[in-house]
């Protein structure tokens, strides 16, 4: 294929296509999680690699994330470079003691002795009627913690090719994955290689307001970003997708030349990511703003289950276009 070359395929499928990358071309990476291998993965993601490597290669593990999350990183210890799959976000509470205390500790608490090079990939996010329990967005919760990384690929081509770069950093990385988006479809840029894992990407160049998200809303403020365009308002769309650590030379650059932002956070608005970016833009960029900085987050309800309250309580559309209506007004 040419460079530019593009093909139809899906979020779930260039996530399968990475993990099928990564254990074809290094013998010392193995997949675990629970039904990771027959099943395929609760959402398809693993679907045929048991097939192709084998289970010592992709490994169902038994019902308790503290239990692998613990061996994942011992085996990283030893020299190996697990995926570690955790069903869902929520279920990642009940390995926060291993991911905490352990993976993001170690390399410190050895005086540089003893590295863990883990990924960790979960399953994040609302908008799919899963009620309370199964709709937890808490990458911000996770940016908190020194001594790992955190990721949240939004696109086709950060789907694909983060992972390979995550396999390559020494320090323990987390990858959340939207769950709304593994059925978006479109066409892979070929052409696109290893993602630098320390930049924000712009997604819309603008002039007139900084729309900054990342994961499941980038989507949703694009279409936020097309509508003001329609009403004369030039938006720039910032996608974090590193969470941890935040590219403040993107974000900053950004609002330099637009001097109003957005932060747009599927997250709970106290003490949440939102709260850190506004913050930085404010330390670091106040005397550029022509407006206070808005935010756009998600209600601070346990996640509804019936479908309209569930669309109340997270940013939509139309939400984020009045936030940047009211910067700009």
């Amino acid at each position: 294929m040419s460079p530019d070359s593009t093909s139809n395929t899906t979020y779930r499928e260039e996530l399968r296509e990475a993990m099928r990358e990564a254990l074809a071309r290094d013998e010392r990476v193995f997949l675990m999680g629970e039904d990771v291998g027959r099943y395929g993965g609760a959402f398809g993601v693993s679907l045929g690699l048991i097939d192709q490597f084998g289970p010592d290669r992709v490994r169902d593990t038994p019902l308790s994330e503290s239990a692998f999350v613990g061996a994942g990183i011992g085996a990283a210890i030893a020299g190996m470079r697990p995926i570690v799959e955790i069903m869902t976000v929520n279920f990642s509470l009940l390995a926060l003691d291993q991911i905490l205390n352990n993976a993001a500790t170690l390399l410190h608490m050895s005086g540089g002795q003893v590295a863990v090079p883990l990924v960790i990939r979960m399953t994040t996010g609302a908008g799919r009627r899963l009620a309370a329990q199964h709709s937890h967005s808490l990458e911000g919760w996770y940016a908190h913690i020194p001594g790992i990384r955190v990721l949240a690929p939004a696109t086709l081509e950060d789907a694909r090719y983060m992972l390979a770069s995550a396999l390559a950093d020494p320090d323990p990385v987390l990858i959340f994955e939207h769950g709304s988006l593994y059925n978006l479809s479109g066409q892979l840029d070929t052409g696109c290689g290893p993602v630098d894992l320390d930049t924000a990407a712009i997604r819309r160049p603008g002039n007139d307001v900084s729309l900054i998200t990342h994961g499941g809303s980038l989507g949703k403020t694009l279409q936020a970003a097309d509508r003001l365009a329609e009403e004369g308002i030039d938006a720039e769309v910032i996608d974090l997708r590193t969470l941890r650590p935040l590219d403040d030379t993107t974000i900053l650059g950004s609002v330099r030349r637009t001097h109003r932002a957005v932060v747009i956070d599927e997250g709970w608005r106290t003490a949440g990511l939102s709260a850190e970016v506004a913050t930085r833009i404010a330390e670091q960029g106040f005397y550029d703003l022509d407006a206070p900085v808005e935010r756009v987050c998600g209600a601070e309800v346990p996640t509804p289950y019936a479908a309209q309250l569930e669309e109340a309580a997270l940013p939509q559309t139309d939400g984020i276009a009045a936030a940047a209506r009211r910067t700009v007004g």
